[in-house]
């Protein structure tokens, strides 16, 4: 768990190295209307839902493995 959760933090803070200024277009248009936050801000739902549910699937896993 505690190798997860570093790896999180790693994943995490990583993210500023891909923020260059490439010139997209559309990226340019969202970012200026602050639409980009809702982007951003769903993507991260989306992805804490993803893993909490492997994780919910893990732990039923377990149960099984232990029960047998």
């Amino acid at each position: 768990m505690k190798k997860t959760v570093l790896f999180m933090i790693a994943l995490i803070s990583s993210f500023t190295v891909f923020a260059q200024n490439n010139g997209v277009e559309m990226a340019e248009e969202l970012r200026s209307s602050g639409k980009i936050y809702v982007v951003v801000a769903v993507m991260l739902l989306l992805f804490t839902a993803f893993i909490l549910y492997l994780f919910s699937i893990d732990r039923r896993l377990k149960k099984l493995e232990k029960g047998n």
